[in-house]
């Protein structure tokens, strides 16, 4: 191209007087709004002047960018104020993040905020510092977040079923609290639930128990309480329906008190055998019975019950029995779990551990060289119906024992050289049974009561007195034992006896000595299968 074009120089010198004003307008205008902080941008826009003709493009262009996009270069180093386009005047979400804990409870939010956070280090830091405020900045903190709510107990509420069906034989009285009662009382109306359809759009299974009438679903609850009373309590576990009947209906629980299953009528308030296990004759009842209210110490008659020939037991333990509800007792339900009663599908074992000194084998008086023995042994105690009971001391485990401890086993086979696994048995004792404080059961009678009604036998009720042979024919062991319960509030009860008193009788020399029980424990019943009902 020709460079001595006069047009192409005029051009090109008119286009650069173009630009320059341009420039100046620009630039004034920009020096007019300068602020402080655009003084390196202004510097920087000046400078693009002087920039040689081959870059003005360039420099005109960044500087057209820089002018219509503002920029803030005096703020904080705050990144949540770093917004080109904010202009809230807030504190940052997190002010209170800077604010540091004064108080105990303050340090307590803060570490638990921090562990929330995954900073395991300060929130250990601050949990100490917590701690050290004040030891009971946890339980300040629960009460603060996690307050206990109080429910007010109303016992008339308002929305209570206004019917309960058979209520005649309804109750709940007994170890219910008010909140239980409400519950129960909830279940009135409840029925057997069905199960659900195996699969969506099916018919659900049929459940013919859900179609029961109460009546009828009374009966076999009481069916079921009789062949066996801790199934029927586990019938409580189904639903709400079972639940409520077999908590509120006193007909059953009534009639298993007053049978022989496992309620009062099996227990024995007076001697019903001899204690080989003969029956009474009338003579011999009264004769026992006379000498069961006087002390140990004073009894010197009771061989003359021993060789009784045998006969039907006395008809006094097969009576009709009364239970009449009381303030202690206020339900037939709280009657048979808390009053004394003996259990026939178990037994009663105690076992007992005490060291003892050993002798020394090395001729030295070093007393790091004598052994100490653990002496370990076990009493068991089994009851049946009619009245009598085995005792035996062994020291072979419960589990090789309680299913050999019967009758059948008593005295047969039963030498030294025996290997059978019943010879365990050759060491046990006949006896017999019986309970105090509750001859107020048994019919009125001119031999059980005084004229006035008051009962000839004061002992406290639930004391059990056991009579056995001893270890020679000469011999007879009484025990005195109480029944208590063991365990957690709502367990089993009457479920241990615990040792009153041990005495050995000479029948020869007429002399009574004491057992001083100082390494005998209590005893704890075990059920046992194979015992069944303990018929």
């Amino acid at each position: 191209m020709d460079t001595n074009n006069p047009d192409l120089e005029n051009f090109r010198k008119q286009w650069q007087e173009e630009v320059t004003a341009r420039l100046k307008g620009k630039e004034r205008a920009l020096n007019n709004t300068k602020t402080p902080g655009l003084s390196e941008r202004a510097e920087h826009s000046t400078a693009a002047v002087a920039l040689p003709h081959s870059t003005v493009h360039k420099d005109e262009l960044e500087l057209v960018d820089g002018i219509s996009t503002q920029a803030y270069h005096d703020l904080d180093d705050n990144e949540n104020e770093r917004r080109l386009d904010s202009d809230r005047t807030d504190p940052p979400a997190n002010s209170h993040e800077s604010k540091e804990p004064t108080t105990a409870l303050e340090h307590y939010e803060k570490a638990i905020e921090r562990e929330d956070q995954g900073n395991l280090g300060d929130s250990l830091k601050l949990y100490r510092q917590a701690f050290r405020l004040d030891a009971g900045v946890d339980r300040i903190y629960k009460n603060k977040h996690y307050p206990t709510k109080i429910k007010p107990i109303n016992p008339n509420p308002s929305n209570a079923p206004a019917t309960v069906p058979n209520t005649a034989h309804h109750s709940l009285d007994g170890p219910f609290n008010s909140s239980m009662s409400q519950l129960i009382a909830s279940f009135s109306t409840s029925t057997v639930p069905v199960a659900s359809p195996p699969a969506e759009g099916s018919p659900s299974p049929p459940c013919p128990i859900a179609h029961i009438p109460s009546e009828i679903l009374t009966e076999v609850l009481l069916r079921t309480a009789i062949a066996d009373i801790a199934s029927f309590a586990r019938l409580s576990r189904v639903c709400k329906r079972l639940a409520y009947l077999v908590a509120t209906e006193d007909r059953i629980w009534e009639r298993i008190c007053h049978g022989i299953e496992c309620g009062f009528a099996a227990m024995h308030y007076a001697w019903a055998t001899t204690i080989t296990g003969h029956a009474l004759s009338d003579d011999a009842f009264e004769a026992s019975e006379d000498l069961a209210s006087t002390d140990p110490l004073d009894i010197s008659a009771l061989s003359l019950t021993d060789n009784i020939p045998s006969g039907t037991i006395h008809p006094l333990t097969h009576f009709p029995i009364s239970l009449p509800l009381t303030p202690t007792y206020p339900s037939y339900r709280t009657m048979l779990r808390t009053r004394p009663r003996i259990r026939f599908n178990g037994c009663y074992i105690s076992t007992v551990n005490y060291h003892r000194p050993g002798a020394s084998s090395a001729p030295s008086n070093a007393t790091y060289t004598s052994p100490v023995h653990i002496v370990t042994y076990y009493r068991y105690l089994r009851f049946f119906r009619d009245g009598t009971c085995l005792s035996l001391l062994t020291t072979t485990e419960p589990a090789d024992v309680v299913h050999h401890l019967t009758k059948e086993n008593l005295h047969t086979h039963h030498n030294r050289e025996s290997m059978l696994s019943s010879a365990v048995m050759r060491h046990a004792l006949r006896g017999r049974w019986k309970l105090s404080g509750s001859l107020d059961l048994l019919p009125c009678s001119p031999r059980v009561s005084e004229p006035m009604g008051e009962p000839k036998n004061s002992a406290p009720e639930g004391d059990l007195h056991i009579e056995t042979e001893g270890v020679d024919p000469k011999y007879m062991f009484k025990m005195h034992l109480s029944l208590r319960s063991a365990g957690q509030a709502g367990g089993t009860r009457n479920n241990k006896l615990v040792w009153r008193g041990f005495w050995s009788y000479n029948r020869l020399t007429d002399d009574w000595a004491a057992f001083t029980l100082r390494n005998d424990r209590a005893f704890f019943w075990s059920r046992v299968k194979s015992y069944g009902m303990g018929w």
